[in-house]
């Protein structure tokens, strides 16, 4: 038995007593008041570039808003997709 320590006492039941078990890395929930993780990196998009989504597929920046939106025409429908920019990705 791995990570086990059997103890026999005379007349007794078998006693099993674990080890300590190392304590695992903490993953954050995002909805999690403590601790934020660091902030992604900002992409860099121009206009006209071309780009894809995870949900709305690809298209093509029509507008840029300082750093803090784009507006991306994905032809059948234009969205504006704020910072931070996680799941578009410049082709």
């Amino acid at each position: 038995m791995t990570g086990f320590a059997v103890r026999l006492r005379p007349g007794r039941r078998i006693l099993v007593v674990m080890k300590p078990a190392r304590a695992a890395t903490r993953r954050h929930l995002p909805t999690s008041p403590f601790a934020p993780p660091a902030a992604l990196p900002v992409g860099q998009f121009a206009m006209q570039d071309q780009v894809t989504h995870d949900k709305y597929g690809l298209g093509r920046v029509i507008g840029v808003e300082d750093d803090t939106a784009l507006v991306v025409d994905f032809g059948s429908r234009q969205v504006r997709i704020m910072t931070p920019f996680t799941k578009l990705t410049l082709l």
